[in-house]
């Protein structure tokens, strides 16, 4: 059975219980039963309720299993760790892919540097003043409001707005916090918007990846790199032209390289596999993908890759041997094939 807590007779944690209680007698007619319920973050202590009925289940021998949803991922965790620890799995939904996106909705590669990752708005794509609306205001207000501002305590509301509107242009460079704080022109300080910049991470817009160390200390401590979850989050903040032909060569490899960066997001979202990227003065590697005893390098290139090895080449005098991938370019990976790759053709 499924029911959502949008609906307008929910009480609170009662109104689980009576649903609960059902798929007990469904279980016990016929052995087992699935209870699903959607939007549970907008019950008061659903967490608590959720885990007297379960460990009650588990007591008396009920197969009831349960399924929970929500669109409000941190209140969702929240939750989760507070009281249910060792009693759940969780499943994640990220942000759709490339091939998702082409076969859902017949996207071309250039409607997915533009508008990809998100389903909802796909309709709008040809309206695109009504597509920005939606963007802006369905999906980037709402996040912050719902994820992030209705969660936790924020001091600087307009700090974490203008660090989000801000972060997202920068998408695919490394940035200092300092620096970022300046642009920004705020009174803060670094570790406020590194804490501000993990929650947008957690929120599933903008991460900040670390630099990829032989020591947790120095990785921590290095620069971050800006990166989108979804390349429509860039498009919409920064207002692109319509089509990918309205671009300059650097504005069209920043959004390549953004769309790249959000696919390995997605790709090791859950998993054991690390994101990070790798710079030491002029040498620079775009990502590094690190698992136990596997490590691989990723190259982003546009136009010419005259230089494309350098980065890997000291990379591995310092960190031993890493298999590589040059993504773009006349004579390397396309950027298309490479958004259709999963976790293990890559890490293989």
């Amino acid at each position: 059975m499924s029911v959502s807590a949008d609906e307008l007779t929910v009480i609170g944690p009662v109104w689980i219980a009576e649903h609960w209680e059902r798929a007990r007698s469904a279980a016990r007619a016929s052995g087992s039963a699935i209870l699903a319920i959607d939007e549970i973050q907008k019950i008061s202590n659903w967490s608590e309720t959720v885990k007297r009925l379960w460990d009650e289940d588990t007591a008396s021998g009920t197969d009831v299993r349960v399924v929970l949803t929500g669109s409000s991922t941190m209140l969702l965790r929240k939750g989760l760790s507070e009281s249910l620890a060792g009693r759940f799995e969780v499943l994640r939904a990220t942000h759709w892919q490339w091939v998702e996106m082409r076969e859902a909705f017949d996207c071309s590669f250039e409607d997915y540097l533009l508008f990809g990752g998100y389903p909802g708005p796909m309709s709008l794509r040809h309206d695109h003043e009504r597509w920005l609306a939606y963007m802006r205001e369905s999906i980037i207000e709402s996040t912050l409001s719902l994820d992030v501002l209705q969660v936790e305590r924020i001091d600087k509301p307009a700090l974490l707005r203008n660090l989000l509107m801000l972060g997202t242009s920068l998408s695919g460079q490394i940035v200092s916090l300092q620096k970022l704080l300046g642009q920004l022109q705020d009174s803060g300080n670094a570790a406020t918007i590194a804490h501000y910049l993990s929650l947008l991470g957690d929120s599933g817009m903008l991460a900040g990846l670390q630099k990829y160390t032989s020591t947790m200390t120095r990785s921590k401590a290095a620069s971050p790199k800006l990166q989108v979850f979804a390349p429509a989050l860039m498009t919409a903040v920064i207002g692109v032209p319509y089509a990918t032909h309205g671009h300059s060569p650097e504005q069209l490899g920043r959004l390549t390289e953004s769309a790249i960066g959000a696919h390995l997001l997605s790709l090791t979202n859950g998993s054991l596999t690390t994101l990070q990227y790798w710079r030491e003065g002029k040498h620079e590697v775009d990502f590094v993908l690190s698992a136990p005893g596997r490590c691989v390098l990723i190259e982003v290139k546009s136009g010419t890759v005259r230089n494309a090895y350098t980065g890997s080449i000291e990379f591995r005098k310092l960190h031993g041997p890493a298999k590589l991938y040059v993504v773009g370019g006349k004579e390397h990976m396309p950027v298309e094939e490479f958004l259709s790759a999963t976790l293990s053709d890559l890490m293989s």
